[in-house]
């Protein structure tokens, strides 16, 4: 084992996001990412299933299948292939939402004999990371675009956040574990592909440690993020439950829209903070729509966000 293979599996290890004999869904496309993960969950875990998801969008589709069933049953690993419908609307949206549900489901059956569901292991690197955080600073504002991902949020774990791409490359190719390349990953009709492609080796072009500089920016501002956080939830605990729009009129500006964004953050909303104006400024009975299947809505005087109910056709 090489000395930057050592590295990978202890820091892996160190983590903790893999454990040993916990049991863990390994999100499969058979890139070089997700190979990796594999493998360490193997090492680490050795209570892994693998969830492999053929959408049936390309023509390779198959090959990538049949490459994930051969490298697991070369790991020993057991592998669902899932095979959703095509629906009508936003092809990435439904494409991610597809992989969580099977592999949350998959996660439950794997930890129904410990008494707990599994944990689902997703292959993000620090490049992604990178990628992540300019994309969606380039799509929607707020702060909450450059905290980026967690390496856990819920049952999902990234224990590669930590790894460049080249690192995960780097792996498997020294264990000799085939990768597959993902021709849509070259092309430019995805905006994270652009920001991939174009934006991030520019910023690379004005500084050599810009992708660095980003990490390092989004782990201080995570910091700042708990502090800022503990703060708000002591204004909202004083404005009641659901808080009192006229309490919350009376923040300094930047302090409302943290406390409006809290708020849509526990109802899993989207960003919303860019609104906040709108949203304080509903009448004493009133509503808005904010987007994410999320509706702001004022019942005598206090704020509160619930699911936007489904339209009535005529």
């Amino acid at each position: 084992m090489s000395l930057a293979d050592a590295d990978l599996e202890t820091r892996a290890r160190e983590e903790g996001l893999l454990r040993p004999g916990a049991p863990v869904v390994v999100l499969l496309s058979g890139g070089a990412d997700s190979v990796c993960l594999l493998d360490l969950a193997v090492r680490i875990s050795g209570d892994v299933r693998a969830l492999h998801v053929d959408y049936g969008l390309r023509d390779s589709a198959a090959d990538d299948a049949a490459h994930c069933a051969a490298l697991c049953e070369r790991l020993g690993v057991e592998l669902s292939v899932h095979r959703p419908r095509r629906p009508e609307g936003n092809l990435q949206a439904w494409a991610r939402d597809q992989r969580y549900l099977e592999a949350t489901r998959l996660a439950r059956d794997a930890g129904a004999g410990a008494g707990a569901g599994a944990d689902v292991a997703a292959g993000h690197t620090a490049t992604d990371q990178v990628e992540t955080v300019l994309y969606r600073l380039a799509a929607s504002p707020g702060r909450r675009a450059l905290l980026g991902m967690r390496p856990r949020d819920g049952r999902l774990v990234r224990p590669l956040l930590g790894v460049w791409r080249a690192g995960t490359e780097a792996w498997c190719a020294e264990h000799r574990l085939p990768w597959r390349e993902d021709p849509t990953n070259a092309s430019g009709a995805y905006a994270r592909n652009r920001a991939r492609h174009g934006l991030v080796p520019a910023l690379r072009e004005l500084h050599p440690a810009a992708e660095q500089n980003v990490l390092r920016t989004l782990e201080l501002l995570r910091d700042e993020a708990e502090v800022l956080d503990a703060a708000v939830s002591a204004v909202l605990a004083e404005a009641g439950a659901p808080p009192s729009l006229e309490h919350l009129r009376a923040l300094p500006p930047a302090l409302a829209r943290l406390a409006v964004q809290q708020l849509a953050d526990a109802a899993g909303g989207p960003a919303v903070s860019h609104r906040t104006a709108e949203i304080l400024g509903l009448a004493e009975h009133g509503a808005l729509d904010v987007g994410g299947g999320l509706r702001a809505r004022i019942e005598a005087g206090r704020l509160e966000f619930v699911a936007t109910p489904p339209r009535v056709r005529a």
